[in-house]
């Protein structure tokens, strides 16, 4: 899995969400990252798809986690001068 990959992979729904969380923190431990934990999928939804859903808090906060991660693991591969 590149960083490339990663950054492509969508964060639409809880189980690619957590497909994408997996295969980010398998590339971290083969470059000798540490990631911070992923933010917790949500517990407390209704499914009445109110505005401003917990699970769009969730998404939000899947996006800034991915943004991290994948600054953590390109500063990991890029090589020093």
């Amino acid at each position: 899995m590149s960083i490339e990959s990663l950054a492509c992979m969508p964060l639409s729904d809880g189980p690619s969400t957590q497909v994408f969380f997996a295969k980010a923190q398998a590339l971290a431990a083969q470059c000798g990252v540490n990631l911070r934990a992923p933010p917790p999928e949500p517990t407390t939804c209704c499914g009445r798809g109110c505005n401003g859903c917990v699970w769009e808090g969730f998404f939000a906060a899947a996006s800034f986690w991915r943004e991290d991660a994948l600054a953590l693991l390109q500063a990991a591969q890029t090589p020093s001068p």
